[in-house]
């Protein structure tokens, strides 16, 4: 089956076609280790573990590489702002180096809570700086660099195509404000490729190199990454849509550059998360972890089918009312599988109209991943009152194998008793003591607030009780 993919590069929905039969080359850019990511930052490595997952449901294998940017590079695309990792350094009282780990397994930590598989090959830049170095002086042998103020720049005028794939008009980049203002630079569009002469003193991530000692830029990491793992030129790239106009528009000039041919054939890009109040954004403060949502009663699940219910290059508005609605969701869906499980075993073969219901389900994951009809199909076929509980089971558990809700994990689990945090069980009691003293308005706030939290509180003549909503 023909797997579609809207492809960035051309604008167009296109039949993937691999380089290699039954081959997937797919390189994701990872995570900047200075902060906890964010549930915003959780979208793209969902929609790449769904397409993961697709490639592999349909026989490919999949080579998936992700970098992890412990090197620090600064605030801004546009080589401008402060250095990440001395500012998360000097907040925390840590080194740069531990700094980087311990927000790395905390990286790691939230991939496994929502489920997402980890990469064929996670590489650290920190272990790649002589592959960097080695692209650099490439670059410097073809005619692409020039020094300047004492850092290494790529000449964006030496390559016709800079902007291609983003559709950067340079006339309006030249007006606009892309890119800070670095008198050093010959050209707008210029970009770093190696700071010998740091914004910063005691910059404390430094290296050796022909040019002094110092640190790389920050796109020159994923161009010299893949390649070492991917070769010159491979399947897929992905990230989010805001690496388009300078991240990706830069790695796709230094690696074509370098190698002299053409880097990646197809670029899939997912949409924001947003808040009501506009973009997350670390450096604003307004945004959450999905420890965040741990800590406000939530399973990490529930996010995962938050994002499942909405096509990855659409944008979605964050809400707790939304998250509420996801989370009743995915808890009926389990009870319901639990429920079908309790029947007897999954049908070892599927037929008739069960195939149906899996074709369509394949239909709408080859059509660019489209996981809110999947998640319609699930849906679908359990009020079919025509199929029988073993194929309903079975095919939710072959639908699982992509959507990733951990469906059969959790139709095996024992039933756990509920349990409430302390302060839950000091407001219950306080409620108790407000309508043995008439205080109903009292009574009715902190029932309101356990509501919202949860819980509903249930009066019966032979006390109160509770239960989880």
């Amino acid at each position: 089956m023909d797997i579609h993919l809207y492809n960035t590069d051309g604008r167009e929905s296109q039949i993937f076609k691999p380089l290699q039969n039954g081959e997937v080359g797919m390189y994701c850019c990872g995570p900047t280790v200075y902060n906890y990511a964010h549930i915003g930052n959780m979208r793209p490595y969902t929609i790449q573990d769904i397409l993961k997952r697709t490639f592999t449901y349909f026989g490919y294998n999949v080579s998936h590489v992700m970098n992890i940017t412990d090197v620090g590079h600064l605030t801004d695309d546009g080589d401008e702002g402060e250095d990440k990792m001395i500012k998360a350094a000097r907040e925390k009282g840590m080194s740069v180096w531990d700094i980087a780990r311990f927000f790395e397994e905390a990286f790691w930590k939230d991939l496994e809570r929502l489920n997402i598989s980890r990469p064929t090959v996670s590489c650290r830049a920190t272990d790649h700086i002589g592959d960097m170095i080695d692209m650099i002086r490439t670059l410097e042998e073809k005619g692409y660099t020039y020094i300047s103020g004492g850092n290494v720049y790529f000449d964006t005028s030496r390559f016709p195509e800079y902007g291609k794939m983003a559709l950067l008009d340079r006339q309006e980049l030249r007006e606009g404000a892309r890119v800070g203002v670095d008198d050093n630079k010959r050209n707008y569009s210029d970009f770093v490729l190696w700071f010998t002469n740091s914004k910063f003193e005691n910059q404390a991530m430094v290296w050796d190199s022909p040019w002094g000692r110092g640190y790389p830029g920050w796109h020159i990491e994923c161009s010299a990454m893949s390649s070492r793992y991917l070769g010159k030129h491979f399947d897929i790239h992905c990230g989010g849509i805001d690496h388009i106009p300078v991240h990706h528009t830069n790695e796709i000039a230094q690696s074509e550059a370098a190698n002299g041919c053409k880097w990646v054939n197809y670029w899939i890009h997912n949409e924001f998360i947003l808040m009501k109040t506009g973009k997350m954004s670390k450096s604003k403060g307004n945004f959450l972890t999905v420890q965040s949502l741990v800590d406000e009663g939530y399973d990490a699940l529930d996010y995962r089918y938050l994002l499942l219910g909405g096509h990855y290059r659409s944008q979605l508005v964050f809400s707790w009312e939304s998250l509420d609605a996801a989370r009743s969701a995915r808890e009926s869906l389990v009870r319901k599988v639990k429920a079908l499980a309790g029947e007897g075993q999954a049908a070892a073969a599927l037929a008739g109209k069960a195939r149906e219901y899996l074709a369509s389900f394949e239909e709408h994951l080859v059509d660019d991943l489209n996981t809110p009809r999947c998640l319609a199909d699930i849906w679908s076929l359990l009020k079919d009152r025509d199929l029988t509980s073993p194929d309903k089971l079975a095919l939710i558990y072959r639908m699982d194998g992509i959507l990733g809700l951990r469906l059969e994990e959790s139709a095996a689990q024992e039933e756990e008793a509920p349990s409430i945090g302390g302060d839950i069980e000091a407001l219950i009691e306080e409620r108790n003591r407000a309508r043995g003293e008439k205080n109903f308005s009292r009574s009715d706030e902190i029932r309101d607030e356990l509501l919202a939290r949860g819980i509903r509180i249930i009066d019966t003549p032979q006390g109160t009780t509770w239960e989880k909503v």
